[in-house]
Formats: structure tokens, sequence, C-alpha cells
């Protein structure tokens, strides 16, 4: 029996017995879990294509590593500019043993090892403080309820104003200046601080930070700014 699943965006032909590397997925080496959608099943009785989905049927597979890939260059050139980048780049995967297919109406004879179980009990112990603080609400008059409001509006007026305009940065758009302050960076002060390790950290958050920051010198452009 075989199957086509789709996980991460990719579709893998599968049977029991592959090992695929898909992509980075939680959990620790040995746990057993269900992957993606299923698409089609094939075996001996004919081949079931879903619409889009094979109701009921399941692909379970078992985590056996999670690491990165080998590394890939990215070389940039810029002609008659005397610019020449090299940047290495690993991606992170899981490789996985497809343990069992589960055609609809079977029953799974793999037991899947749940990851989600702490998270669930976190919630549960979150819900008992939130209930507590319900009277707490409910005893507070609608006066100063009309009070507070009022007050909120200059704190975000206070962070607005905090807020350097990014967009004056060679290669800064409106766009991108979004993406920065969404990482946390909001004003010259941070960008003229940054070394070569807040650069590669942030461009894992940003996409091609990096690359815009060195060719447009934006360390020594936000000094004279900030």
């Amino acid at each position: 029996m075989f199957a086509v699943i789709k996980t991460g965006g990719k579709q893998y032909r599968v049977a029991a017995g592959d090992e695929i590397r898909i992509e980075k997925i939680d959990g620790a080496a040995g746990d057993t879990m269900a992957l993606g959608d299923v698409l089609m099943l094939g075996s001996d009785k004919g081949v079931t294509v879903g619409s889009p989905l094979v109701d009921g049927a399941q692909v379970i597979g078992e985590l056996l590593d999670t690491n990165r890939a080998r590394k890939i260059l990215v070389f940039k050139k810029r002609r008659r500019q005397n610019y020449r980048r090299t940047k290495g780049h690993r991606q992170w995967g899981s490789l996985v043993r497809i343990a069992e297919i589960v055609a609809p109406g079977e029953t799974a004879k793999t037991k899947l090892k749940s990851t989600t179980a702490a998270p669930k009990t976190a919630d549960k112990a979150d819900a008992a403080p939130k209930a507590k603080a319900a009277p707490k609400k409910a005893a507070a008059p609608k006066a100063e309820a009309k009070t507070e409001a009022p007050k909120a509006a200059p704190k975000k007026a206070a962070a607005k104003a905090g807020n350097d305009d990014l967009t004056q940065l060679d290669g800064v758009g409106p766009a991108f200046a979004k993406k920065l302050n969404e990482a946390g960076v909001t004003s010259f002060a941070q960008i003229a601080a940054w070394t070569e390790a807040d650069l590669d950290s942030l461009n894992e958050t940003v996409s091609g930070l990096k690359a815009k920051a060195e060719a447009n010198n934006w360390i020594e452009a936000a000094k004279s700014l900030a």
C-alpha cells in the first residue's frame, strides 16, 4: 500500500518503512504522529483519490531525528559596484520513518504519542486565574471604566512618538520599516548599536535584513540620524 501526503507545502509518495525528510516538527526522537493530509491511497484493491482529501485515512510516522541540512551558499553580485556577498544557509528539517498507512474504516495499530499534553494542562492552569479575576472586573464601577479609556490614548500616542522614521535609511520603504518595527527595531539608536551577531539574529526574523544593512551602510547612517 502507498499513499500521497501533503505536509509543509510539499507532496510525498510514501509506503510503510520509507524514510523521508520533511519540514521541522516538534517532538523527541521516537515520537509517533499523523503526518499531513492524505491526498491519495493505493493498494491491491485499487486507487482512492481524495476530493481533496481521503476521509478517514492516516499516515503515521515515527520521528527519527531533527537537524539542519547541508549548507547552501547564496552568492550575490552587483555589476560595476564592486559588490559581492556570500552567505550560507542551513535549513532545519526532520527525518521521519513511515510506520503505518491506515485506510478508511481501519484501526491504527501504532499508538500516537501526543506532544501537546503539557500545553493543554498549562491552558487549564491559566483558566483558573482568569476566572478569579472576573469578579474584580465586575466589581469595578462603570464610571471608572469611562475615565480609564481616555488615559489609554496618550500611551498609544507616546508609543508612536518614540518610533523613528526608519524610511530615512537607504533601501528601507514603508513595508520593510513595518517588518523592522514588528521585529522590535523602532529607533536609529538600536540600529547604531548593532553587532554582527545582532545582524545574524535579526536576519532570521526579517529575511534580507543583513544584506540591506551592509549594502547601504545602515549602522553608520543611523549613528548620524540618532
